[in-house]
C-alpha cells in the first residue's frame, strides 16, 4: 500500500477508510529529508569537482615538466655538436641534419618524387596534381579505414605546399565580407577523429566553410602524419579559404621528443628521411598569425610586451626552423679560430660603442647585473655548460635590447619583484655555440625572439609581463600588456591556443583573450572536451564542443573522473619514483631521529622543493604515502608501489635512477643515432652517448659503470645494444595498480551507499 493513498478496502462487508493524518508524513520531516539529500549531493559534487582539479593540475603541471625537459635536450643537442668530434671523427653528423640541415639537392628537383615508383599492390589513393575535391575526398576515405599515403605522394605534397608557402605573408589577413563565417580551431596534436568530426559537424573546407587552425597539427597522437596530410592537401586546394598559423610542435626539436619524427620513420621506412626535412621546411614558412577584418588577432600561444606586429609582418619566418635554438651561423661557414679573435676584439672595444650587440653587451656584466636587469631563477648549472654559462645566459642577451630603431620593443615596466620581464626561452644554456661562432646581428635576435613569443607564451591574470619559467620558454602576458598591443593595432579581441582546457575554451582578460583546443581527450579518456569557434561578421565568436569516445558516453561522471585520477596518479608516481635519492634525501633531514616518519608539511615541502610542479601535495598525499599512528607520514611508501622492468645487476641504484629521470630524452638520442631504425646501435655508440650525456648534466657516473651496462644490454653479444631491450629495463612497473583500481571502485561504491 501506498503512503498517503486514499485506498478503500472492505473487510467483512464493511469499507474502512485508512487515516490519512496517521499515514501522511510531516512536511518538517519531508523538508529536512530534502536538505539531507542535498547536503549530501553537495559534498559529493564538491569532493569530485576537487578530485578533478588537481588531477588536471597534474597533468599540466608534468607536461610543462616535460617541455623543460625538452628546452634542456635541446641544449643537448648543441653540446654534442660542440664535443662529438673529439670522441668520434664522424659525430656531428648523427645530429647535424636535424639542427642544423643542409639543404639536399635531391628534394630541390622538381621531378625527384616522379623518380619513386609506386607499385602496383599499393591500393591507397592516387593523387595528381594540382589536387581536385575527388583527391582530397580519397584521403579521407583512405585514413578512414586506416590506409598510408605512398611515400611518392607525399613527398609532392609537400614540394607543392612548399612552393605555395613561400608566396604567403608572415600574418595572413582575412575578411569576412565573403563569407558568412570563419571557423577557427586549435591545437589537434595528431587527433584524426576530432578533426573528422569537426568536419562532420561544421563541412568540409571550401569557399562556403573557410577554415584557420591555429597550430600544433602534430605530436602526442598517433595520426599526426594523417593530420598534417589533410591540412595540408585542403591548403593546396583552397589556398583562399584554408589557413594554417604555426605552433611551437611545429619544430624539429619538438617532433623529436613527442613523437611526430617516429611516426614518420615508423611508416615511411624508406623516404623517411627526405620527408621529415621537407616538412621541416614546410613548417618553418607556415604563417605565424592571422588578422580578421583587422579586429581580430590569431596566435598559437600568445604575445609580450616587446611583440610588434609591424615587425613581425617583415622578418624573414623560414630562417627561424626552431624556435629551440638561437639564431647562430652554421659550422660549416665558421672557422672556430677566427670567430673567437673576432670575439675577444669585440669585447675589449664594446665599451666604446654607443650601442653593440646584444651578446657583447652582455658580456660586460658581472652575472650578478645580468640577475638583476633579466630577474632571471637559475637552475643548478651542469658541468658541461659552466665553462659557457657566462656567454651563454640567453635571458640576459635577449631580455634587454636598447636599440634607437622605431621598430625595436619596448623596454619592460620595473618592478620590485622584476626589475625586467623577459619574454624570451629561460633555459640560460640554449645557446651555448654562441660562445663560438662570433655576435650576430641585433636583428637576428629580435627576430627571433618575435617568434618564440608568438608560439610559446601564455595569459596570466597579474598585470606585466614576466618569465614563463613553468613552460621554459615565452612568457607570461597580463591584461594591461593585452590591452596595449590590441589599442595599439587597433584590434579588439586575441584568439589563442596553446594550452589545453576542461570545457575545449576559455576567456580571459576581460573577454579579450580567448583560449580554443579542439583535442578532446587530450591528457586521458574524458578528460577534456574539445570546442572550435565561429566568427561572423558582426565578429561575435561562437562556441562549440564536442567529445569524441564512444566509451566516454558509456561511463558516469564518478567513471571518467576516476580513470583520469588513476591516469594522472600513476604519472606522478612515476616522477616520485625517478626522484627517489633526492626525495630520500630531503626527507632524512627532517628525519633527526631516522623513525621513516615526517610531518605532513615536511613531506609536502620536500616534495615541492625538489619536483617543483606546484601541486596540493597536502590533498594528494592519501594517494602517494601512508600516515603512521602518531599522525606523520611514512615517507618510504613513496616508492613501494613501483620496481623497475626487467633487473640488471651491474647496474646501480644511481645510474638506475639517473636512467629512470631520462629515458625519454636518451630514446631520442638514440633515435638520432639509429639511422636506420632498426632498433640496434653499436656499443662504441652508445657509450660515446652516454659519456656526453652523463657530463652534460653533471651526472657522476664513471666509464666502467657506463661499460658495464653496455655490456649488460648486450643480450647476444652481437656488438649491437637493442634499445626495445634497454627501455623495457628501465621503466616503471606499477605493482599494485590492479589492487589500487579495485580500492577505487570500492570507494566509490561506499559513496553511493
Amino acid at each position: 500500500m501506498g503512503c498517503g493513498t486514499s485506498v478503500a478496502t472492505e473487510t467483512q462487508g464493511k469499507i474502512v477508510e485508512p487515516d490519512d493524518t496517521a499515514k501522511t508524513p510531516c512536511p518538517a520531516l519531508t523538508m529536512k529529508a530534502a536538505v539531507l539529500i542535498q547536503r549530501w549531493y553537495r559534498r559529493y559534487m564538491a569532493r569530485l569537482e576537487m578530485r578533478r582539479r588537481y588531477t588536471w593540475n597534474i597533468f599540466q603541471s608534468i607536461e610543462y615538466a616535460g617541455e623543460q625537459d625538452q628546452l634542456q635536450l635541446s641544449s643537448f643537442f648543441s653540446f654534442m655538436l660542440d664535443n662529438f668530434t673529439q670522441l668520434n671523427e664522424n659525430g656531428p653528423d648523427l645530429i647535424s641534419q636535424l639542427l642544423d640541415p643542409v639543404v639536399d639537392p635531391w628534394l630541390g628537383r622538381e621531378t625527384g618524387y616522379n623518380l619513386i615508383p609506386v607499385p602496383e599492390s599499393y591500393s591507397g589513393p592516387r593523387l595528381s596534381f594540382p589536387l581536385s575535391v575527388s583527391d582530397t575526398n580519397s584521403l579521407l576515405g583512405a585514413f578512414k579505414e586506416q590506409q598510408t599515403l605512398h611515400a611518392r605522394y607525399v613527398l609532392q605534397l609537400l614540394y607543392e605546399t612548399k612552393k605555395l608557402l613561400k608566396q604567403m605573408p608572415n600574418i595572413t589577413h582575412l575578411s569576412t565580407s565573403y563569407t558568412n563565417e570563419i571557423t577557427i580551431c586549435g591545437d589537434l596534436h595528431g587527433r584524426l577523429d576530432d578533426l573528422l568530426l569537426i568536419f562532420y559537424k561544421n563541412g568540409l573546407p571550401s569557399a562556403e566553410t573557410p577554415y584557420v587552425f591555429n597550430g600544433d597539427f602534430v605530436d602526442r597522437g598517433k595520426k599526426s602524419v594523417e593530420v598534417v596530410i589533410l591540412l595540408l592537401a585542403y591548403l593546396l586546394l583552397y589556398p583562399d579559404y584554408m589557413h594554417l598559423n604555426r605552433g611551437n610542435h611545429e619544430d624539429h626539436i619538438m617532433n623529436l621528443r613527442y613523437g611526430f619524427t617516429r611516426e614518420v620513420m615508423q611508416k615511411y621506412k624508406t623516404h623517411g628521411r627526405e620527408i621529415l626535412q621537407l616538412f621541416q621546411d614546410v613548417f618553418s614558412l607556415l604563417p605565424v598569425a592571422t588578422v580578421i577584418d583587422g579586429k581580430i588577432l590569431i596566435v598559437h600561444g600568445g604575445i609580450s610586451d616587446q611583440t610588434d606586429l609591424d615587425f613581425l609582418s617583415s622578418i624573414e619566418r623560414h630562417k627561424v626552423k626552431s624556435a629551440l635554438r638561437f639564431p647562430r651561423r652554421s659550422l660549416e661557414q665558421l672557422d672556430i679560430d677566427q670567430s673567437q679573435r673576432q670575439m675577444k676584439r669585440g669585447r675589449s672595444t664594446a665599451s666604446s660603442r654607443p650601442s653593440s650587440s646584444c651578446s657583447h653587451s652582455k658580456n660586460q656584466r658581472t652575472p650578478n647585473q645580468r640577475k638583476r636587469r633579466c630577474g632571471q631563477r637559475r637552475q643548478d648549472s651542469t658541468v658541461s655548460t659552466s665553462s659557457s654559462s657566462s656567454s651563454s645566459s640567453s635571458s640576459s642577451s635577449l631580455c634587454s635590447p636598447r636599440t634607437p630603431s622605431a621598430l625595436s620593443p619596448r623596454p619592460c615596466p620595473s618592478s620590485p619583484s622584476m626589475p625586467c620581464n623577459v619574454n624570451v626561452l629561460q633555459v640560460p644554456f640554449l645557446d651555448s655555440l654562441s660562445s663560438v661562432a662570433p655576435p650576430l646581428p641585433l636583428q637576428h635576435d629580435l627576430e627571433w625572439k618575435q617568434i618564440v613569443d608568438i608560439l610559446w607564451s601564455d595569459p596570466k591574470t597579474q598585470e606585466g609581463c614576466s618569465p614563463n619559467i613553468f613552460r621554459g620558454g615565452g612568457c607570461y602576458f597580463g591584461p594591461d600588456v593585452t590591452q596595449r598591443l590590441l589599442t595599439r593595432h587597433g584590434l579588439q579581441l586575441l584568439i589563442r591556443s596553446h594550452e589545453c582546457k576542461q570545457e575545449g575554451y576559455e576567456l580571459c582578460h576581460g573577454g579579450k583573450v580567448i583560449t580554443i583546443f579542439s583535442a578532446s581527450n587530450y591528457y586521458e579518456e574524458g578528460s577534456n572536451r574539445g570546442a572550435y569557434i565561429k566568427v561572423g561578421r558582426e565578429l561575435v565568436p561562437r562556441f562549440y564542443q564536442y567529445q569524441v569516445s564512444r566509451t566516454t558516453r558509456k561511463l558516469t561522471l564518478t567513471q571518467r573522473v576516476r580513470v583520469a585520477e588513476g591516469s594522472a596518479l600513476k604519472a606522478l608516481k612515476e616522477k616520485l619514483f625517478s626522484h627517489r635519492s633526492e626525495l630520500l634525501s630531503g626527507l632524512q633531514q627532517y628525519d633527526h631521529k631516522n623513525t621513516g616518519n615526517v610531518s605532513v608539511s615536511d613531506w609536502a615541502q620536500v616534495l615541492e622543493s625538489v619536483l617543483r610542479l606546484e601541486l596540493p601535495w597536502r590533498t594528494l598525499r592519501p594517494h602517494l604515502a601512508r600516515l603512521a599512528p602518531d599522525g606523520s607520514v611514512e615517507y618510504k611508501s613513496c616508492f613501494e608501489d613501483m620496481e623497475s622492468g626487467i633487473p640488471l645487476p651491474q647496474v646501480t641504484p644511481n645510474m638506475a635512477e639517473t636512467l629512470f629521470r631520462y629515458r625519454t630524452d636518451i630514446e631520442i638520442i638514440f633515435n638520432i643515432i639509429d639511422k636506420d631504425h632498426s632498433g640496434l646501435i653499436s656499443i662504441e655508440e652508445f657509450r660515446h652517448t652516454w659519456r656526453l650525456f652523463s657530463a652534460h648534466l653533471g651526472v657522476d657516473i664513471d666509464d666502467r659503470a657506463i661499460d658495464d651496462l653496455a655490456r649488460s644490454i648486450d643480450f647476444n653479444k652481437d656488438g649491437s645494444i637493442d634499445f626495445t631491450e634497454f627501455l623495457e629495463a628501465f621503466r616503471v612497473v606499477h605493482k599494485l595498480e590492479n589492487k589500487d583500481q579495485q580500492l577505487n571502485e570500492k570507494m566509490d561504491g561506499d559513496k553511493y551507499s
